[in-house]
């Protein structure tokens, strides 16, 4: 149990409250690792919308470019992406609770929905983790992002 009283969940019972498996690890783009550990904590790097390889948006949220819906979307791609990356840097049957989220969103003039968009996230790992999920979050706007993806986030798990 870690030091909140949650036991934290194992990649299979992730599997289990999903409905699904987490996909392979996002291969870097860059001179960086996915997930590193640093005794019992867990940090990703930032975590893309990538599935099969490809983003699944592109560009700025607000105005006509990504709407806030495919935004929250977009971050339950890069959140499932978080814990392939954490669950791949512990032992096999490592219980993982989350401790902090912080969600970048590539944000239109005048764009004020951060918030909304970071919930897709919140709301993949509450689903995913349980209570073991309910986490510290931030939601920064930014004007670009890699690869032209809409958002990217970064995830603290203690293990």
């Amino acid at each position: 149990m870690t030091s909140d009283g949650h036991g934290g969940r194992s990649r299979p019972e992730v599997g289990a409250a999903l409905g699904f498996d987490l996909p392979p690890v996002a291969a870097p783009l860059a001179a960086y690792q996915p997930a590193v550990t640093a005794g019992d904590l867990v940090f990703t790097a930032g975590q893309l919308p990538v599935s099969n390889g490809k983003l699944t948006a592109t560009g700025r949220v607000g105005a006509a470019a990504v709407p806030v819906a495919e935004a929250a979307s977009a971050a339950r791609v890069a959140a499932l992406n978080a814990l392939a990356a954490a669950f791949s840097v512990v032992p096999s049957g490592t219980r993982l609770t989350l401790v902090k989220v912080v969600v970048f969103v590539a944000a239109g003039e005048g764009f004020t929905e951060h918030a909304v968009v970071a919930d897709g996230a919140s709301e993949l790992f509450q689903t995913a983790l349980g209570s073991a999920g309910v986490h510290a979050r931030s939601a920064v706007g930014v004007v670009s992002l890699p690869t032209g993806a809409p958002v990217e986030l970064e995830a603290v798990f203690v293990a």
